[in-house]
Order: structure tokens, then sequence, then C-alpha cells
């Protein structure tokens, strides 16, 4: 059964709509290019919404209500958002959850050496990649670094235009006959993943005060004092000789490294030891941007799965009157399998809930279980779009097709489901009855032919609650490389499904 295409279905009026939703999603996507941004502009948007964090609201002493909006994040990189519904939570809630967190480099925690004049860090790279997409493009650095006295420094370099961009060397063609004959997974291999950051090395200036002041001491002598001085200076720790500018070049092997390191100091106030108390992502240079003649499509890093995070997050802040309590869960570490605190596996969406009812009103142990067992769940992940490139991958019938709408994936996994939550039938109809009742349009899919792969989601982690959960959301062309692609017109019905389901699930 063929979905139909949604572009077909559209006035004036959705035209402009997806537009504007698009043209905020571009900008989403532009500023929020890790889990620690990403919250940041989410708690940013959200108080523009009216919702305080759980912290405000007990310092208030305030007793939640319908209609309340609260928010609380943990540890900077994971966050949970509730508006407060009409029936009591143990009837359950409605619940949209994506990850923030995209595959990309780490700067090691000893990153910074030299070698043959070139100064590099070394990284360590994060969730599932090829490596070979990474060499040769503009990079930029994001994150957090603790200094030694405890102080934080927000990190972002290579995203204005007059910003630097680094890079990760590739082999040229003309030497590369070895590396070509090399399988895919080869040709670049994880240890060979080091950033260039830089090439000068550091200079020390002419010590010609000194040599002034003995001149001025002996005139009659001051020829031989200049002499002297002179001789020394170019001897001086055997490190090299004089520029045409009176400056003496450190010949020290590890001269580009110790100027990287002077810089750091000088403007950013960071020591080599720093690095150690550091969160250091390197991701993709440049913003957000139309893709194609027709501006169909968006091309930006990270839509795995941000793209989930802002289309629900948009619904989320435009859901009012709601009848059951409604959360959205944004959280970090999906795409090396949820693990740790600030991951969907850690206790923080069921120790935050448990907040949020005492605040109600409404906490007891057996009624935070059956909240959490009489809820659905949208796990809204992103699924692979059909590509013509490399069709021999992909079962048509039961594949996404860009601008066909938001992508249902009743289960997931690989090899015989292995890890999939695989959802009902009866909550597979459920939703299909939201979704036609509110004109959205939607498919089903798999993520590519049996035994050709797969993937997985945080679904069957809610899943272990007892409530129903089912995978839902967009379809993407370079799914985890640095550029993904989706269309305009899946990014609008995907808010549409996500709104549907809020209000009516």
């Amino acid at each position: 059964m063929e979905r139909e295409n949604a572009w077909k279905k559209y006035g004036e009026d959705d035209i402009r709509q997806m537009e504007i939703l698009c043209e905020n999603y571009k900008s989403f996507m532009t500023r929020a290019k890790t889990e620690r941004e990403c919250v940041r502009l989410i708690m940013e948007i959200a108080r523009g919404s009216g919702y305080i964090t759980l912290d405000e609201a007990r310092a208030k002493g305030k007793k939640l209500a319908a209609g309340d909006c609260v928010m609380a994040d943990y540890m900077g990189k994971s966050l949970a958002l509730f508006q407060i519904g009409e029936e009591p939570f143990e009837k359950g809630m409605n619940i949209l959850g994506a990850h923030m967190d995209s595959p990309r480099l780490d700067l090691k925690q000893n990153p910074l050496y030299e070698d043959s004049g070139l100064a590099l860090l070394d990284t360590h790279y994060y969730g599932g990649i090829k490596k070979y997409q990474w060499v040769a493009m503009p990079l930029s650095m994001h994150g957090v670094v603790i200094r030694r006295d405890g102080s934080k420094l927000e990190v972002c370099i290579g995203e204005d235009p007059s910003d630097p961009v680094f890079v990760i060397t590739d082999l040229l063609i003309h030497l590369a006959s070895d590396q070509m004959d090399k399988k895919g997974r080869f040709v670049v291999e994880g240890e060979d993943l080091n950033l260039l950051v830089g090439n000068r090395p550091a200079v020390e200036e002419k010590e010609s005060t000194d040599i002034a002041e003995a001149a001025d001491d002996t005139a009659a002598d001051g020829a031989a004092v200049l002499s002297q001085a002179d001789g020394a200076a170019e001897n001086k720790d055997n490190k090299g000789k004089k520029d045409n500018k009176g400056n003496i070049d450190k010949k020290d092997k590890d001269a580009v490294r110790d100027n990287i390191l002077a810089i750091l100091k000088d403007m950013y106030d960071i020591e080599e030891e720093d690095f150690v108390s550091a969160e250091l992502e390197i991701v993709p240079a440049g913003p957000a941007r139309d893709c194609g003649i027709d501006r169909s499509m968006v091309m930006a890093y990270g839509q795995d799965d941000r793209i989930c995070v802002y289309t629900s997050l948009d619904a989320m802040m435009k859901a009012e009157k709601l009848k059951k309590t409604c959360a959205c869960i944004f959280v970090d570490k999906e795409e090396i399998g949820s693990v740790g605190a600030t991951g969907m596996h850690s206790r923080f969406f069921e120790n935050t809930l448990a907040e949020v009812m005492e605040l109600a009103g409404q906490y007891t142990e057996i009624g935070l279980r059956r909240a959490l067992a009489n809820s659905r769940m949208l796990s809204s992940d992103v699924s692979a779009g059909f590509d013509p490139n490399y069709p021999s991958v992909f079962e048509k019938k039961n594949t996404a097709f860009l601008g066909r709408g938001v992508v249902f994936n009743k289960y997931n996994g690989a090899r015989g489901k292995s890890g999939s939550n695989d959802a009902s039938a009866e909550y597979m109809g459920a939703v299909r009855r939201i979704m036609n009742d509110n004109n959205v349009t939607w498919q089903t899919a798999e993520i590519g032919k049996v035994d050709k792969g797969g993937g997985g989601t945080i679904a069957y982690i809610m899943g272990n609650y007892g409530m129903e959960v089912i995978d839902c959301g967009i379809a993407v062309l370079n799914m985890h490389a640095p550029f993904e692609i989706s269309s305009k017109a899946d990014i609008y019905e995907g808010r549409k499904c996500y709104s549907a389901f809020l209000k009516d699930a």
C-alpha cells in the first residue's frame, strides 16, 4: 500500500505555516549542536511559554494544578517538561521522548601534541560514524572546560564567520593507491581522526632592554657590550637565530604546541591540565540550510535526533487545556546505548515524575507505578529514508520515503528484531486512528531489508515500565553523516503528529 505524498494536499496556508516552522527549526539546529546547547535553548524557549523549573516551584511553595508547566534538567544534558492535565496522574500520561546527542568526535583527556611542525588534538569518535566522512571538511569545537579553580568556560569556536575552523587532514589522491584498496571501515582509522589546530611556532622577543641599559652605562664600551649581547642572544639555549623583526625562533620540537597553549592561556585562561576536566565536542561547522533548487528540504548536522526534539518541543509549547498530563523527555547518550546518569536507562525521568506528583499532591509509590504503566508514549526518533542511489538495502513496501509524512516503526532492532520494542497491534490501531482523525500524513517502515542491518531507540527502555510505546519519527537521508537531509513536509507533518498525540492519546 503506497502512502500519499504530503506535498500534494497543501494549500497556501499550509505552505506558509510549514515555512515558518522550518525557519525556526533551522535556527534551532544552527544554535544547538550539542546536548548541553539543546538543554539551554529548550529551557529558554520553554520559559517564554510560561514554564518554570521544579526548583523554582518548590522554592515558591507552589502546588501544581491543571495547566501548570514545569521543567527539570539533569546535569545540563537531559531535560523533562510537564504540562499538568485535568485527570489524575494515575490514569497515565501522554509522553514524547527524543534524544539530543548525535554522532561526533570528542577530544581525549590529553589531546594536544605536535608532530612535524603541526599541532593536533587527539579525538575519540562518539556513536556510529563512517570515519572517512569526517576528513577534509570544516569542523567546529563546542563544549565546556572546568578550570583548576572550578570556574566553567563555555566554548564555541568555528561557527561565527570570523572564527577559525578546524580540519582532519586526508591523504592526497596522488599517494592514496594503497588507501583506496582498503575496506571502507579502514580507509580512515579511528586513531587517525586527529584535529589540525596550528602551525605557527612560539617566539621569544629579543632582550633589547638589557642591551640598551648596558649601552647607557658605558658609552665608550657600547660597541663591545652590544656585540656580547647579540652573541648571547644568538646562542641562547641553542634555540635559534634572530628573525628580521628581532625575534628569536624557538626551534624546540614543541614550539607550535607551546604557541597553542599560550593562545589558550591568553584568550581563554585555559591550562593544558584543564583538558582533563573538559567536554569538548567536534562537530561540522556551519548553519542549517535549505537544500534543493525548490528549497523543499533541510540540510543540517544532528537531525538524528534533534529533528524530533524540535518538533516535539514545538508541539508541547502549543498544547493547552489537556485532559492528561503531558511530558516531553529529551535525553543524552542514546547513540552509545542510553547508558549513564543522563541516558534513558537512568532513573532521571522516574525521579522527576515523583517530584512533580509530590508538588501536585498526588504522590504515592503505587501511584507513581500506575502513572508510568498507564502512560502512552511516542519514542520520537528518525527513520531511514529511501535513497535511490542505494536501492538494494531497502524493501520498498516497508520503507519510509521523504515527503510522505511522519514514520511509524512498529518495531526496529536487527537480526530477528533483536533489541526491539515491537508495539502491540492494539496500540498501533489507536495511534492510527489519532493520525487519521487529525489529518496527519503518515507512513510505516522498517530500517532496511531483513538482515541488512537495523537500529534501536529508547522505546524498549520505557516499555519496561509496562507503558504502550511505539517509535515515531521523521525520515532522513545520510543518517549519521556530518550533514543529514530531511523534507520540510515531513517536519511539518511530524509536528502535527506530536500535537495530535498530546491532545488525543
